[in-house]
């Protein structure tokens, strides 16, 4: 009796993914590794370089400074894993602010309806990005830059004519007033120290994105599409309806950064946020996302947006010229590109 052996060509095919990883490659792989190390290194420097950087005070307010960044950059990191761009994030905070304050002063009402309409109004901006780039299949790029610049001119436009001026009426004293400021732009003591509750939206909704990128259908579907659109639309994935969703999620952000700027100030100033995107952009570089898609974290965003924190307020802390906030901005996103490559080649390396 004989028995066929199975054909070999003299190498072990071993399915990759019932290889055992050590605890070190593990390490090595998370995209957030590089934005860690960039992170201990700028809180050692700033806390040789400025005496008051480490006062409980002052960390609060590293920490809110990340926040008001951090909020934004997390689904910017989250659309960029997707492998889009957004350029309109920074000025829809604004027109998110504008359209709650504008909707309850002209509409004399309680400003939970002006919160509510403006939540619609910013949801159905994020669905226009994401349809139109979906149905035009035009570069991103492009799809929000034509937003940020219709955005901008409305902001502006509808507040002069509307106001009379640049910025919007008070509404401190209309009904709803105290409630929406205690969730939006109130604050906390832990420890004796004052805390923004911008730093609580700002850590759930890391947490919430980290879980939808590592424990759900919809995050297998971010990386898959951010990897390959026509590879993740050949397995079945809804290449459509996922970019639509990420960019309904940056609105939806946007709409919480643009509650806690109106409740912070009572009013808004109608050019507020212009070049704020970028900033979320580098945040989600510096943690680790690439800009071609398919790799990164939402962790990672939020290490990118506290070493913005640091960095800005570590320089004022110094007591150095804030000129210089832009060159150490610069440096850090250079220095964690490379450090993020260099990571990765590692990593593939040692497969």
């Amino acid at each position: 009796m004989s028995s066929t052996a199975p054909p070999s060509d003299g190498v072990d095919h071993v399915d990759e993914r019932l290889l055992r990883t050590t605890p070190l490659k593990k390490l090595l792989a998370r995209p957030e590794l590089g934005s860690v190390v960039g992170a201990i290194a700028v809180f050692v420097f700033f806390s040789v370089a400025a005496d008051s950087f480490l006062r409980p005070a002052s960390l609060g307010t590293v920490l809110y400074a990340a926040s008001t960044i951090g909020i934004m950059a997390v689904p910017v990191a989250m659309l960029m894993i997707g492998g889009e761009f957004d350029l309109s994030a920074g000025v829809m905070v604004t027109s998110s602010a504008l359209v709650s304050s504008m909707v309850s002063y002209q509409l004399t009402a309680n400003v939970w309806v002006g919160v509510g309409v403006s939540l619609l109004v910013t949801l159905a901006i994020g669905a226009f990005n994401g349809f139109m780039l979906t149905r035009t299949k035009l570069p991103s790029f492009i799809i929000t830059l034509g937003t940020f610049l219709m955005l901008t001119g409305l902001n502006l436009g509808l507040t002069k004519l509307i106001s009379g001026t640049v910025s919007t009426k008070t509404i401190a004293d209309m009904e709803g007033f105290p409630s929406a400021r205690k969730l939006f732009a109130s604050q906390v003591t832990v420890g004796g120290v004052e805390l923004k509750v911008t730093i609580l939206w700002w850590l759930g909704l890391v947490a919430l994105a980290t879980w939808i990128l590592l424990r759900t259908r919809f995050g297998n579907w971010i990386f898959a599409v951010g990897g390959g659109a026509d590879a993740a639309r050949a397995v079945g994935v809804p290449v459509y309806r996922t970019k639509i969703g990420l960019y309904m999620g940056v609105a939806f952000c946007a709409w919480i950064s643009g509650q806690h700027l109106l409740f912070s100030f009572d009013v808004v100033q109608s050019g507020e946020g212009v070049g704020n995107e970028l900033i979320y952009i580098i945040a989600a570089v510096i943690g680790g996302c690439l800009i071609t898609g398919g790799y990164g974290s939402a962790i990672g965003s939020a290490v990118g947006a506290l070493i913005f924190g640091m960095t800005s307020k570590g320089i004022v802390y110094a007591e150095w010229n804030p000129d210089w906030f832009k060159f150490f901005l610069g440096a850090m996103l250079l220095l964690a590109t490379l450090l993020n490559a260099w990571i990765r080649k590692r990593v593939e390396a040692t497969k």
